[in-house]
């Protein structure tokens, strides 16, 4: 049976909206966007490379999707799942940049025989490297904190952009670290990366590689934190032949 529609699916109280057009017993292609994103950001890499089973979602509160109040990465990872059950899907492959990638790994984690290939590009979820600048940042927002200064110049610029509820959300997600859940992935896993990535740097790509035993990393060159967007031809064709390998 053949299916192409745009819905919304309610968890919990909360409108996720959803695009699905997939033949219902082949594998599905789920695409998983970044933070502050929307699922719009994979409709040309779908469009051009004819991947015709497929869902994008907007995660929430982003895109079509309603607000919430107090997620953590694994209610988003919860929700999918629930989504996905609710359309019947029995196998999956999970195309997931930034944020997005972290719920990719947790699934791929959790649900290893319902997930076939992973896909993760500039993936979010390792535990950033200690430096002294991060340190000092750190240090200074806790003391001015305390002593009830200004603090709002602090964070980065998506942290700051959010709600004082989304910033609670923010702060679990940012601070949920995924090494445990990347050594448990048995999916065949392609790692792409920006070169000039400077929010999820190379040296995560390297230890995702390193911690997901049947994995293959690219580096793309001339790339930053939106590797597929910027360099859209080159990764575009990566993961149209990664999905289609036997």
């Amino acid at each position: 049976m053949y299916i192409n529609n745009y819905m919304f699916y309610n968890y919990n109280g909360t409108s996720i909206f959803y695009e699905q057009k997939r033949e219902s017993e082949v594998t599905t292609n789920v695409f998983l966007h970044g933070w502050q994103r929307s699922g719009e950001d994979f409709r040309e890499i779908i469009e051009s490379h004819g991947i015709t089973n497929y869902v994008l979602l907007d995660f929430p509160p982003f895109g079509k999707s309603e607000d919430i109040k107090n997620w953590n990465i694994f209610t988003y990872v919860n929700m999918l799942i629930s989504l996905l059950d609710y359309l019947k899907i029995k196998s999956v492959n999970l195309i997931g940049h930034s944020f997005g990638g972290r719920i990719a790994i947790v699934l791929a984690a959790i649900k290893r025989d319902f997930v076939s290939r992973l896909v993760l590009l500039d993936s979010a979820g390792m535990k950033p490297k200690k430096s002294f600048k991060r340190f000092v940042k750190i240090q200074s927002y806790k003391l001015r904190k305390k002593l009830g200064l200004n603090v709002e110049g602090f964070g980065s610029s998506d942290y700051r952009a959010l709600s004082k509820d989304m910033k609670e959300t923010f702060k679990s997600v940012v601070n949920t670290y995924l090494e445990e859940y990347a050594k448990q992935i048995s999916a065949q896993t392609l790692i792409i990366y920006g070169e000039n990535d400077k929010e999820t740097p190379i040296y995560m790509a390297k230890k995702l590689n390193k911690l997901i035993d049947k994995s293959r990393l690219e580096i793309i060159k001339n790339s930053g934190h939106f590797c597929f967007i910027d360099n859209k031809i080159k990764v575009g064709k990566m993961i149209g032949s990664f999905l289609k390998e036997e």
